[in-house]
């Protein structure tokens, strides 16, 4: 079973959208292009705005995902949750794909008997573990977010501390939205920890408004861009073997 790199975008955010492109629709081309698309909705009240909740479920409906409504202090919990859930989720996607290869197009996970079913879950939680991962994650600092973003910067770490435990390879990047003269900021570029947020979340300035929709776009053309840089150097690395012999 070829399961090839896990490519995950995990948006935080804590309001509606408010300019450029419908959110839902490149959540939507994000999950055609391979990337699963997960909400964390973060409020510091006990009720949320109803078109703020519809969009936050539409997108990871639409991305393939997992949506979490969650109060701030219980964002670094969540956090984990929400990426080792939609992990698991993405691999079970690629065992019913190889289900229905072998037995038909209506076969899947759930159709196998209980003994059959607990081996094969087994098989995927070994996967979780060892499964190359690339999460970018996308923050929202929108003037709303400022006082929440010291408990994302936390949740972050504790998600580098708990993913970098795995065996498999990570791939961290992380955007903001909006940007200083733009719709977004990337911080952090791709590399394998995210302790160095750190230095740079101190600096962030939150205001402005919410391009959702314009964030996941650039995420997805980052993952893109990293995708062919892999490819590319997998090719350098067939043509320097085949060279060597």
């Amino acid at each position: 079973m070829n399961t090839g790199t896990i490519r995950q975008l995990l948006v935080i955010t804590d309001g509606c959208s408010n300019q450029g492109e419908d959110p839902i629709a490149m959540a939507a081309l994000a999950k055609e292009q391979g990337v699963t698309v997960n909400v964390i909705g973060v409020i510091e009240k006990d009720t949320i705005d109803g078109q703020g909740m519809k969009e936050i479920e539409g997108i990871a409906l639409s991305g393939g995902g997992v949506s979490q409504v969650v109060f701030s202090e219980q964002l670094s919990q969540t956090v984990q949750m929400v990426t080792r859930k939609a992990m698991t989720q993405t691999l079970q996607g690629v065992v019913n794909q190889e289900l229905r290869q072998i037995f038909g197009s209506s076969k899947t996970l759930e159709d196998l008997p209980p003994e059959q079913r607990g081996e094969v879950l087994e098989v995927v939680d070994e996967l979780g573990e060892s499964v190359d991962l690339e999460v970018l994650v996308l923050v929202d600092v929108s003037a709303s977010m400022k006082h929440k973003l010291p408990t994302v910067k936390e949740a972050l770490l504790d998600l580098s501390l708990s993913l970098n435990a795995r065996s498999g390879k990570n791939q961290f990047s992380v955007l903001v939205f909006p940007g200083k003269r733009g719709e977004t900021d990337v911080i952090l570029n791709w590399t394998p920890r995210l302790e160095s947020i750190s230095s740079i979340f101190p600096m962030l300035a939150a205001g402005g408004i919410t391009p959702t929709g314009p964030a996941i776009r650039e995420a997805i053309r980052m993952f893109n861009e990293k995708s062919a840089l892999r490819r590319l150097l997998a090719e350098n690395d067939e043509s320097f073997f085949e060279e060597s012999m």
